[in-house]
């Protein structure tokens, strides 16, 4: 890909300051990409290195950054196949034809209400028409659940639209923001992240991730990423050195805490440092187990507890890992530790919620409103803080 014009400078004191963003990306090196999980897991994690170059762009630990991912071209050839349109095709208030607008303007994976809605109004589909009408925002995800545009296009082959039309229904293709998994201080001039490349197969076609492919798979070897850094002010180490820090991240949510643990050890904190990893088997999953292996031995890890949810036959996370140590974490939150979690929102953020209420109402001898008081204030006062996605 061809890198990207520099924006204009701005004047006087923020001429320093690199004006890379959303719209204007820096077009960045994928310095490294090598797999964390074995050939024999279920997950493909990547370690991945973007380089900073001359960019100028600063980051800290806890922020994100933005990629501006670009579509997988086979599905992009498939949808053209499928509605009998050209790649080179023009489209009305675009300077760029179809083919190109497919690739990089346009959400191609998830389909958007929009299109749902015009495929269900032509396709006579029983089922999508029922959840359509029946308004069931639930019914309505499960049926999407794994379908990309070109598996609702499939409901009804005789569905068609023209290139106006057809990107007239699409959402434009958003950026992805993954948390950085490095401290500046410790690598300045690059940017590392901890990226999950999703895949599943679905009507009898494999599917992927749209970002998280394009990283893993599709960046050449001498090809440029499109990335911005996305500040999170609200998720960032304790700023008193001293303060203990408790760290859930299970899966790719180790991410900010590799970040986290590394400017510790580059500013000096003396601050204990206890982190909850987990995934599904330790032979196959342990992401930077090597890392956290030399943390763990030279003292920068105070603690370090593992739940691997399969290498038995009861299913073990970090949630049950906080249980059995409860004592020692209430503990911790009584010294004034501060407790961050990252990961998945939608089911391990509400379970480790849960069971850090537990730990304050058995540990610290409360009732169940009083623990739910005793959360709220580690809340107000940023000591319980949470990235989830």
């Amino acid at each position: 890909a061809a890198p990207a014009a520099a924006p204009s400078a701005a004047v006087g004191a923020e001429a320093a300051k690199p004006a890379w963003s959303r719209r204007t990306p820096y077009p960045a090196a994928l310095a490294v990409n090598r797999r964390l999980s074995s050939p024999s897991s279920a997950k493909d994690i990547r370690h991945l290195e973007v380089a900073l170059g001359d960019s100028g762009l600063t980051y800290e630990a806890g922020d994100a950054l933005g990629v501006i991912p670009v579509n997988d071209p086979a599905l992009v050839t498939a949808l053209l196949a499928r509605l009998g349109l050209k790649p080179d095709a023009s489209v009305p208030g675009h300077d760029r034809p179809l083919g190109a607008l497919l690739a990089s303007a346009f959400e191609i994976r998830t389909p958007s209400r929009d299109l749902v809605a015009a495929v269900e109004a032509r396709a006579g589909d029983e089922a999508l028409t029922h959840v359509l009408r029946h308004g069931d925002k639930e019914a309505l995800d499960a049926f999407l659940w794994g379908r990309d545009v070109l598996d609702l296009l499939a409901i009804n082959t005789a569905v068609g639209f023209d290139a106006e039309a057809f990107t007239g229904l699409l959402r434009p293709l958003q950026h992805r923001a993954y948390s950085i998994s490095s401290s500046p201080l410790v690598h300045p001039a690059s940017v590392h992240l901890t990226v999950a490349a999703v895949r599943w197969r679905s009507e009898h076609r494999d599917h992927g991730g749209v970002c998280s492919t394009f990283l893993a798979d599709r960046v050449a070897a001498d090809g440029t990423v499109g990335v911005f850094v996305s500040p999170n002010k609200a998720f960032r180490p304790p700023a008193d050195p001293n303060a203990p820090m408790v760290m859930i991240g299970p899966g790719t949510g180790i991410a900010p805490f590799r970040a986290f643990l590394q400017q510790r050890q580059a500013t000096g904190a003396t601050g204990r440092n206890w982190l909850f990893f987990g995934d599904q088997h330790r032979a196959h999953d342990f992401s930077y187990e090597d890392e956290l292996g030399a943390m763990s031995r030279d003292g920068l890890l105070t603690r370090l507890d593992l739940a691997f949810s399969r290498d038995q036959a009861e299913k073990i996370y970090v949630q049950t890992r906080m249980r059995e140590n409860g004592r020692d974490l209430f503990a911790w939150l009584e010294d004034g530790a501060s407790i961050y979690v990252c990961g998945d929102a939608s089911r391990m953020a509400k379970d480790v919620d849960d069971a850090l209420h537990d730990v304050v109402r058995v540990h610290g001898d409360r009732l169940p409103e009083a623990a739910a008081d005793y959360v709220d204030d580690l809340r107000k006062a940023k000591r319980y803080l949470r990235d989830v996605y």
